[in-house]
């Protein structure tokens, strides 16, 4: 499941996301959502969260 609908992502999900610093290598970094940052229903690259350790990017995977 791809991570561009804001619908599809809620509170203590399991994700992988890129980091802002991570976006040209691609890097993938799992983790546990604690907050949706992005405001609008779609994002082409993927919706911004917060994870519960503190790290910020955009979904890219929702782990089922």
């Amino acid at each position: 499941m791809n991570g561009q609908q804001r619908s599809s992502i809620r509170k203590g999900l399991e994700v992988d996301i890129v980091l802002k610093a991570d976006q040209r290598s691609g890097k993938l970094t799992r983790g546990i959502v604690k907050d949706i940052l992005t405001n609008s229903s779609f994002h082409p690259r993927g919706i911004k969260v917060r994870l519960e350790d503190g790290r910020i990017g955009r979904v890219q995977h929702i782990i089922e």
